[in-house]
């Protein structure tokens, strides 16, 4: 369904989205062109208060529970506004700052919805600059209760697209020289070259990769080094069954999405030979084989003096301005110390280390966690015919991957919206709200998924749907797990062919046999520790020391505005950034991330606002 389908019905999947469309039980669509006059009405209202500086017809415009959130608009921060008041302040202080023009509403891009919960909604983009950037927005408007009265701000998403003056190389702007470009060749992963890049980008993954390819467009001179010998293998190397457990449509990269042909669900393979043809096409420099050694940061010059240890032995010393990295979502693994592993007469190994191929018929296995890590190393190991058995410690929020978790993705669609507007529609949801949104999803799921969830029960697995019924996608965000997407695990699970043992630990390990806390044994052949992951903010201290890991402190969870702490975004280490998360997270964020590095080097930011 497009933004101006004026029809009577809705295919819910295009008003489904893990922001702003989660958990829409939306049956028809409202008359489309009285909904550009009341947002067209709103808008021209808002404007002239921003342009009297008037905090108290700012404040009028939204509900008393209204969000405001911005992303570099008006702030070099990521903020979210809470209540009327606040955002009509938050205004206030952004407008002796900004200089805001230009509001004009995207006519074909509105749309209302009938919401079960909130009521009728009419939602909307425009566009809008600044002195020093060309911004875009997002508009809710809700109905009010008596059709007397004006219907007011739900929410509003203010976001930089551009800085005028330093666009990207891409698009309308792309290089158009017809006597060789003016951008310099890649390198092909040789340190040889004599220069300090503008920028270090730390891991060659999807995250890593996309922010590079950000920076490039930008003219940002850039390094990407990483310790695989092949970019991809951190895909790659790991177990053969293993598939992305979200849909193709979702996962486009920046300036290059995966070919219409592929299949929904890649292989880790595909995912993995796409990133290194994407680092090819794009000109990305990347070093490969290559580690970090030391980082230490000069206030002063503000600049890094980055140790990089080559494939050779030798030492190349770089100096960037920015360093940014981009290892993972997780920190280091958790390897749990276990009594009497050192004498363990079978197998022990961690999840981490997992590449397959370490069992056979009959194999008696022992699958520490209940996390999605733990879940795939099950699924694969019992295929292979082993007998496995999982330990689950605490219960997990268990969710299909459809219908279920496609239903927090389906703005996303193969005939959806484009995926920059479904992109900017999902952050255009403060988190605060989104929760709310997730808890009405996280019900309907469980419904769909009802006979799954009974099953696993009658299988002695726990389950639970977060700490506020608030689901999977809330868990993500606050820890980054505690969760699995079903891509089959579940089913052995149910069937008995993978046995579950709940509620207890590992008392200590004695020649073959696995003591547990509750006085009962098992005998094994292979454990297979799937423990989590420490906070990222432990690979921070791996890599860059902990200096710097203790300035940037606790990476992931949500900070008191509800904003995810330290991604994306200034840290508490000047000149040092984080990236990171889902490709759908990667694609929008590595544009935000580049953008604040841009705005540094060109003189325009003058640190966290």
């Amino acid at each position: 369904m497009s933004a101006t389908d004026s029809s009577t019905s809705v295919d819910t999947r295009a008003a489904e989205g893990p922001a702003a469309e989660v958990a829409v039980a939306a049956a028809k669509i409202h008359d489309v062109s009285a909904g550009q006059v009341l947002a067209q009405e709103w808008l021209d209202k808002f404007a002239h208060a921003l342009a009297s500086r008037d905090e108290s017809a700012i404040e009028r415009l939204f509900l008393p529970g209204g969000y405001w959130r911005d992303i570099l608009a008006l702030h070099w921060d990521l903020h979210t506004f809470t209540g009327r008041s606040s955002i009509a302040k938050a205004w206030g202080a952004a407008l002796e700052q900004r200089r805001v023009s230009a509001i004009e509403l995207e006519v074909d891009n509105v749309a209302a919805f009938e919401r079960k919960k909130w009521g009728r909604t009419v939602e909307a983009f425009f566009d809008f600059e600044t002195d020093i950037a060309l911004c875009r927005g997002h508009l809710r408007l809700l109905a009010p209760a008596d059709d007397s009265e004006a219907w007011s701000g739900w929410t509003l998403f203010t976001s930089l697209e551009s800085l005028k003056g330093h666009e990207e190389r891409a698009g309308a702007h792309r290089i158009r020289s017809t006597r060789g470009h003016d951008a310099p060749a890649p390198h092909a992963g040789s340190a040889s070259v004599a220069r300090d890049p503008a920028a270090l980008v730390i891991g060659a993954g999807q995250a890593g990769l996309a922010v590079a390819a950000r920076l490039k467009q930008l003219e940002i001179d850039t390094v990407i080094v990483d310790r695989e010998r092949r970019v991809g293998d951190n895909w790659r190397n790991r177990y053969q069954s293993l598939l992305l457990h979200n849909q193709i449509w979702a996962n486009h990269l920046p300036y290059l999405p995966f070919p219409a042909s592929w299949p929904a669900y890649l292989s880790k393979d595909e995912m993995a030979d796409w990133l290194e043809t994407y680092a090819k096409v794009l000109g990305l420099d990347v070093w490969l084989e290559t580690k970090v050694v030391g980082a230490v940061y000069d206030d002063g010059e503000r600049r890094w003096t980055v140790r990089l240890g080559r494939p050779d032995g030798s030492i190349v010393e770089v100096h960037p301005r920015h360093v940014v990295q981009a290892t993972g979502v997780f920190g280091v693994p958790n390897r749990p110390t276990i009594p009497g592993a050192q004498s363990f007469e079978g197998k022990l190994i961690h999840a981490e280390d997992y590449e397959g191929g370490i069992a056979s018929a009959g194999t008696r296995v022992l699958v520490v966690g209940a996390g999605s890590s733990a879940h795939d190393v099950a699924q694969d190991l019992c295929k292979l015919g082993a007998d496995v058995t999982m330990l689950q410690r605490s219960s997990t929020c268990v969710v299909s991957v459809e219908p279920g978790a496609a239903r927090a993705y389906s703005i996303y669609a193969e005939d959806g919206p484009p995926v920059e507007d479904a992109d900017f529609v999902t952050n255009s949801m403060p988190f605060p709200l989104l929760t709310e949104f997730h808890k009405e999803l996280t019900k309907r799921i469980a419904d769909m998924d009802r006979d799954l969830l009974q099953g696993l029960r009658k299988a002695g697995f726990a389950l639970d749907f977060g700490e506020d019924e608030s689901g999977f996608l809330m868990k993500y965000h606050r820890y980054g797990g505690g969760y699995y997407i079903n891509a089959g695990c579940s089913e052995l699970i149910v069937a008995g062919k993978i046995k579950v043992k709940q509620g207890v630990s590992i008392e200590r390990l004695d020649g073959r046999c696995v003591r547990f806390s509750d006085g009962t044994s098992m005998d094994v052949d292979v454990v297979v520790v799937a423990a989590g992951y420490s906070n990222m903010s432990e690979s921070v201290r791996l890599v860059m020391g902990d200096k710097v890991a203790d300035r940037v402190g606790t990476i992931w969870g949500l900070d008191e505005e509800g904003e995810v702490r330290a991604m994306w975004r200034p840290t508490g280490q000047r000149g040092f950034w984080l990236m990171g998360g889902s490709l759908q997270q990667c694609r929008p964020y590595s544009k935000y991330l580049a953008l604040q590095i841009k705005a540094d080097l060109v003189g325009l930011s003058t640190g966290r606002s």
